[in-house]
């Protein structure tokens, strides 16, 4: 999450102070760190794993990869607090979350990556994550300045830097794994 770093360096983001203390730091980084494998399996098996893979037989990858990560973002619309620019930050990154499955030929990485995001987020920067602001947070945290740049309710999936980030990854994991590895029956014909 370098973006909230960058947005640090700039004075739109403060860590605050700590919101919890001893013991309980590791019981909800543990909590957070399985509810969000729990959240990533699910939403990358339900849209980037048996759905890709049908739909791939059908329509080819990346024609199944698009309608999946519109799909992907736009169940997201039924958080509190989301916005019509967060719903397009999921959509992109269910789309790179495509890519990864493409390049890897499996769902681990889109997984883990996952994971990490939601619980840096949630958890380690305590920002709201796709509308929601979860309880049990590390920090007191908070976002000082405009919406595009904050992301407003949404937290940092909702900041049109998002998008600069997501480029940046994707650029990067092209670069780190330039083979393509997952193939169906029907694109091998």
């Amino acid at each position: 999450m370098r973006g909230l770093l960058a947005l640090r360096a700039i004075g739109a983001f403060t860590f605050g102070s700590l919101a919890l203390h001893g013991p309980r730091i590791w019981k909800f980084a543990v909590f957070y760190a399985v509810f969000f494998l729990i959240t990533g399996f699910f939403e990358d098996f339900l849209m980037r794993g048996y759905s890709q893979w049908v739909l791939a037989r059908g329509i080819n990858f990346w024609p199944a990869a698009v309608f999946l990560s519109a799909t992907f973002g736009y169940i997201h619309g039924r958080n509190p607090g989301e916005s019509s620019i967060g719903l397009a930050a999921a959509g992109c990154v269910g789309f790179f979350f495509c890519l990864t499955l493409r390049r890897t030929g499996d769902l681990w990485w889109a997984v883990g990556f996952h994971m990490t995001w939601d619980w840096g987020e949630s958890f380690l920067y305590s920002v709201p994550d796709s509308g929601a602001r979860l309880p049990w947070h590390l920090f007191n945290s908070s976002m000082n300045g405009p919406d595009w740049l904050t992301g407003g309710s949404v937290g940092p999936e909702g900041s049109y830097l998002v998008f600069v980030l997501i480029a940046g990854v994707w650029i990067l994991f092209s670069w780190v794994y330039p083979e393509v590895r997952y193939t169906t029956e029907a694109q091998s014909h």
